[in-house]
C-alpha cells in the first residue's frame, strides 16, 4: 500500500469539484478591510527612477483600483473576460490585479522575459483583448506578439509608448464607488507555466483556491500588519503571487519593491525584510557577494573566534539587509546542505517549502528549527500526499487548480479521479511525514546497458560543492552518465580576472571522485563538463522561473557530447 500522509477534511471524490470552504474571506475582501481600517497605512513602497521612492497607503491604492476597475468596466469587461498583465514586478501589477477582479474579469499574469512568440501565444489562447504593459527590459522584441486589436495600458514605469496610461485613467475617471464581491466558484486567474519543454499550460485557479492557501500561510507563518516583504522575484509565478500578493492581502503587511538587479543590494536594505522568500540561485549569489569581500577560508575563521564572530555575523546580515528577518524561504529547485549550513552559521535559518503552480504553490512546507538538506517539510493543514506508481507524489487539497484552460485531455492526465495532483516528482515520506523529493519522472533516462539513471539525487549531490552554481546529468542511450555544470559566479570572475584554473581543476577531480564513490556502477558519471558563461533565462537556459531546460541544453551540446564522452578526462573545460 502506498504511504499516506492525511491533514485534511473529507472532500468530493471528483477532480472539477473540490470543497469550498465558504467561510474563508477572499482577497477583494481582505482589501476593503484594509482600505476602510488601516487608510493611512503605507502599503506599498515603490521606486520611480532617478532615486525617487514613492509611498502609497491603503486608501491610495483603494481610489487607484477603483478608478481603474471602473475604467476595464467602460471598456467592456464582463463576468469572465480574460484580462493580461505583463510586467515586472512593481505596485500597479498588484493593483491591476485588484482592478480586473473588481470589474469582474479574470487576470492572466504573463512573465516579462517571454518572446514575442509566447506573448502571442498565450494572448491567444487565453482570449485576452486588454493587456497592461509595465515595467520591461526588453519590450521591442516583446511587442511584435501583442497584436493592434489589443487594448493596452501603460504603467508609468513603463517603456515609450503611445497607450492609455494609468496615471491618466485614474485621474479621469471616478473611482468605483461599490465594493463588488465574487464568489469562491468563480474562475480568478490563468497563471501559465513557464513550460521547460513546448506550449505553456494555463492552470486555472478559482477565489477558493488562492483563499485556501493564503489563509493557512498567514496562520502558519503568524504573518502580521507588522511584517514587511520586498517583492523581486516574478508576480507572474504562483509563488511570488502567494507569497508577497496575497500574504499583503489577507494580513496587510508592508511590501516593498525592487527597482533594478542593479539597486536591489540597497532595495533590500532599505525594506529590511521580516519574510523573505528566494531560490537556491539566489542565495548561492547572496553568499557569492559576501565572499568578495571576505575571502571564503579567511572569514569562516573569523567567525569561529569568540565576540568577533558574533559582531561580524551582525555586520554581514545588515550588510545584506536581512538582519530584522523572521523567516526565509527556499523553492524552485533544491537548496545545497553547504548553503544550508552557511547561512545556519550566520544566524539564518532556511526553510524549504513546496508546491507547483497547479496547487497554488501550497503543498508542504519546512517548520522552524527543523531544515535538512534533501526534505522539503511537512504538508500543510488541509494538504493530502501519497506515493503512487512509480514513486510519483500526489497531493490533494482544496488549492488544487480545476484544470488546465482549454486542456481537457491534460487535465486528465493531472487530476485523477480522486482529485489528486500528479505532481511529475518523484519521492518518498519519512515516518514523520517529511517529503522527500528524488526527481521527476519525465527525466529519469536509460543508458545503453538498460540501466534507468535519475539525474536529481547526483545533480543534488553535485550543488553541494561551492564551485558548482548549476549542473545537468544527462546520458540517454549513453553507456554513462556525464554531468555539464556552470561555475560558481566567484569562479568565474576569478578565471576572468586571469586567475590559473588549476586548483579549480583539482578540487573539481576530487568532487566527481567523491560523488562517484557514493554512487551505484551505472550511475558513476564518465565525465564532467564545465561550460562556458552562465546559463540564463536570457539564452533560453533557464525558465522564467529558473528551471534548467534539459532539452536546450542538450542540443546545444548534442555535437560535442559524444566526444566528451570518449574523452579519458574526468574534467573537461569547454
Amino acid at each position: 500500500m502506498p504511504a499516506t500522509t492525511t491533514a485534511a477534511p473529507a472532500r468530493n471524490k471528483t477532480a472539477d469539484k473540490p470543497t469550498l470552504n465558504t467561510g474563508l474571506p477572499l482577497p477583494l475582501e481582505r482589501f476593503y478591510f484594509w482600505e476602510k481600517n488601516q487608510p493611512g497605512k503605507v502599503c506599498f513602497t515603490q521606486p520611480m527612477g532617478s532615486g525617487i521612492i514613492k509611498d502609497l497607503t491603503w486608501a491610495e491604492v483603494g481610489r487607484q483600483v477603483r478608478s481603474m476597475a471602473n475604467f476595464l468596466k467602460s471598456l467592456g469587461v464582463k463576468p469572465g473576460d480574460r484580462v493580461a498583465i505583463l510586467s515586472k514586478n512593481c505596485a500597479h501589477w498588484i493593483m491591476s490585479d485588484l482592478a480586473i477582479w473588481m470589474a469582474g474579469g479574470v487576470s492572466v499574469p504573463l512573465y516579462p522575459t517571454l518572446t514575442a512568440d509566447s506573448v502571442r501565444q498565450i494572448l491567444q489562447h487565453s482570449e485576452s483583448n486588454i493587456l497592461f504593459v509595465g515595467k520591461l527590459d526588453d519590450w521591442a522584441h516583446m511587442k511584435a506578439g501583442v497584436s493592434s486589436d489589443i487594448q493596452c495600458i501603460g504603467y508609468p514605469l513603463s517603456p515609450q509608448h503611445d497607450f492609455h496610461t494609468w496615471d491618466q485613467i485614474v485621474a479621469d475617471t471616478t473611482p468605483l464607488q461599490e465594493s463588488p464581491s465574487r464568489s469562491h466558484a468563480e474562475l480568478a486567474t490563468i497563471i501559465y507555466t513557464s513550460g521547460t519543454t513546448g506550449m505553456p499550460k494555463g492552470v486555472m485557479h478559482t477565489f477558493n483556491s488562492i483563499a485556501s492557501g493564503a489563509s493557512q500561510i498567514s496562520n502558519l507563518y503568524e504573518v502580521s500588519m507588522h511584517d514587511r516583504a520586498i517583492s523581486y522575484l516574478p508576480l507572474s509565478h504562483v509563488a511570488e503571487r502567494m507569497c508577497i500578493e496575497m500574504l499583503q492581502m489577507y494580513e496587510g503587511m508592508h511590501v516593498f519593491f525592487a527597482e533594478s538587479l542593479d539597486t536591489f543590494a540597497q532595495d533590500l536594505v532599505r525594506a529590511k525584510p521580516t519574510l523573505f522568500f528566494s531560490v537556491p540561485r539566489l542565495w548561492a549569489k547572496f553568499q557569492a557577494g559576501v565572499f568578495s569581500k571576505f575571502p571564503e577560508r579567511k572569514l569562516r575563521i573569523l567567525l569561529m573566534i569568540p565576540g568577533v564572530g558574533g559582531l561580524l555575523r551582525k555586520k554581514i546580515k545588515q550588510a545584506l539587509g536581512l538582519d530584522q528577518i523572521r523567516y526565509c524561504f527556499s523553492g524552485a529547485a533544491p537548496i545545497s546542505g553547504s548553503l544550508l549550513s552557511w547561512y545556519r552559521d550566520l544566524g539564518l535559518e532556511i526553510l524549504e517549502v513546496y508546491g507547483m503552480t497547479e496547487n497554488m504553490g501550497y503543498s508542504h512546507g519546512t517548520p522552524a528549527g527543523q531544515a535538512r538538506q534533501g526534505y522539503v517539510g511537512k504538508p500543510n493543514p488541509m494538504v493530502e500526499v501519497k506515493i503512487g506508481e512509480g514513486g510519483e507524489v500526489l497531493v490533494r487539497s482544496p488549492t488544487t487548480m480545476i484544470g488546465y484552460f482549454k486542456e481537457p485531455g491534460k487535465t486528465a492526465e493531472a487530476l485523477d479521479e480522486e482529485g489528486f495532483l500528479h505532481t511529475g516528482d518523484v519521492g518518498t515520506i519519512e515516518p514523520d511525514g517529511s517529503l522527500r523529493i528524488t526527481g521527476r519522472i519525465k527525466e529519469i533516462f536509460k543508458t545503453t546497458k538498460g540501466k534507468y539513471v535519475a539525474p536529481f539525487p547526483i545533480e543534488s549531490k553535485l550543488l553541494a560543492d561551492a564551485h558548482v552554481e548549476q549542473c545537468c546529468v544527462v546520458g540517454n542511450g549513453m553507456p554513462q552518465p556525464i554531468a555539464l555544470i556552470a561555475l560558481s559566479e566567484g569562479d568565474r570572475a576569478a578565471l576572468n580576472n586571469g586567475a590559473p584554473r588549476d586548483a579549480i581543476h583539482a578540487d573539481l577531480l576530487d568532487l566527481i571522485a567523491r560523488v562517484n564513490a557514493t554512487l551505484d556502477p551505472h550511475e558513476k558519471l564518465k565525465t564532467l563538463v564545465v561550460t562556458k558563461g552562465d546559463w540564463t533565462i536570457e539564452n533560453g537556459i533557464m525558465t522564467p522561473t529558473l528551471k534548467i531546460k534539459r532539452n536546450v541544453l542538450e542540443n546545444r551540446y548534442e555535437g560535442r557530447i559524444e566526444n566528451w564522452y570518449e574523452s579519458h578526462d574526468k574534467v573537461q573545460w569547454e
